[in-house]
């Protein structure tokens, strides 16, 4: 019985498109899905504080799980985003930025239409309503999972199976040092959107008001990741200096709300935040291939994935812990902030970070795969120091 060779044929490069593009339209509303929720789910922060009567940091733990569940890759969410991120990354490579980009829009406009819809359902239908609407709207994943189509590339052969590509990734110096500062990132980068509501609230605002400060943070994070997207395929040299860029932005803006009292100031640095935050995740997810290499892109997502959730589970309640110490919510993003610092410090330890021309595309260095053998670095990878 002959067998269709139309998706067995192995590709020398990603075609960047084809059927790609379906790849980044199944990522844009799975994106829209999973942190679209997580995004907007300070509404249900405050709601839980009040229907429970417990301190901040222990309510903290509801959102902090489901973050890290989602990326350890135990749940529904992991097990659809992760792997579509990294098919994505697959299909492109020199329209890589641009098309993670367009995929992560998904989260901007979700987060701008999700925070007050959530508000209205929990005015309307109590938390546990709201969240029964919720999860069947999270239904919808099923549909983005039949977009995905696997491609095969001619290097994969030479990346050998699962735990020859784990063994090589855990001797892989910048994988290491990217994993840690994703880790270092991802404990403060959730921050605003779960506590930015119970901090308004401290300073006063009604919950309506505040819910749409939310929406305007979601539109220029919507903003951010397409000018990062387009940054990242036009502008020559590493991605990893504009990940450091919008990393410190990020880290900065964040610190700077814990002392804004003002309407306006809290409206400015809250675009701030939402743009800059936007626009490092793109160029993140982007740079891991030029890392590892796409045939090495699944393993190399998951296992970063799995290790940044360790900063996911604990920032928010870390974040509620310093809340119920200080009465205030200062220290909190002052935290957050200083952990997105150190993640951009260790960022620029990694390779050709300070060179002036682009890594080149082809290097010599080898990895040691557990049997014994010796297989080049794949042409997306920048080498090892």
């Amino acid at each position: 019985m002959r067998r269709c060779t139309s998706h067995m044929r192995r590709r020398a490069e990603p075609p960047d498109g084809g059927w790609g593009w379906m790849v980044v339209l199944s990522a844009f509303f799975q994106s829209a899905l999973v942190f679209g929720v997580l995004r907007s789910f300070g509404v249900f922060f405050v709601e839980f504080v009040t229907a429970f009567e417990e301190q901040a940091a222990r309510v903290s733990w509801i959102t902090s799980i489901g973050i890290a569940v989602q990326q350890f890759g135990s749940s529904g969410w992991a097990l659809t985003f992760t792997p579509t991120l990294a098919c994505l990354s697959r299909y492109f490579s020199r329209l890589r930025s641009l098309a993670t980009g367009l995929a992560l829009t998904g989260v901007g406009l979700s987060s701008f239409a999700f925070a007050p819809l959530f508000q209205w359902l929990v005015s309307h239908y109590a938390w546990r309503g709201a969240l029964l609407l919720v999860s069947a709207l999270s239904f919808h994943l099923v549909v983005c999972g039949a977009l995905l189509r696997p491609i095969s590339l001619t290097e994969d052969p030479a990346m050998g199976g699962p735990g020859a590509q784990l063994a090589s990734l855990l001797h892989h110096g910048p994988f290491l040092r990217y994993t840690v500062a994703l880790t270092l990132i991802n404990t403060g980068y959730f921050i605003p959107y779960v506590h930015l509501m119970a901090h308004l609230k401290d300073l006063n605002w009604d919950p309506l008001p505040a819910a749409f400060l939310l929406s305007v943070v979601a539109i220029s994070d919507l903003v951010g990741r397409l000018v990062s997207g387009w940054l990242g395929d036009a502008v020559p040299g590493p991605v990893a200096r504009l990940l450091v860029l919008w990393t410190t932005l990020t880290g900065m803006s964040l610190a700077l709300i814990s002392v804004a009292q003002t309407p306006t100031a809290l409206v400015a640095l809250s675009v701030a935040y939402g743009f800059t935050s936007g626009a490092l995740t793109p160029v993140a997810f982007s740079m891991l291939p030029e890392l590892v290499g796409t045939g090495r892109i699944y393993c190399g997502l998951g296992l970063v994935q799995m290790v940044e959730s360790i900063g996911g589970l604990l920032g928010a309640p870390l974040s509620g812990y310093l809340r119920d110490v200080t009465s205030n919510y200062t220290a909190s993003f002052l935290v957050a902030g200083a952990f997105l610092l150190a993640g951009s410090g260790v960022l620029t330890t990694l390779p050709h970070f300070s060179c002036f021309s682009a890594p080149t595309s082809k290097p010599q260095n080898l990895v040691t795969e557990a049997q014994g053998t010796k297989v080049p670095l794949p042409k997306e990878g920048v080498g090892e120091d």
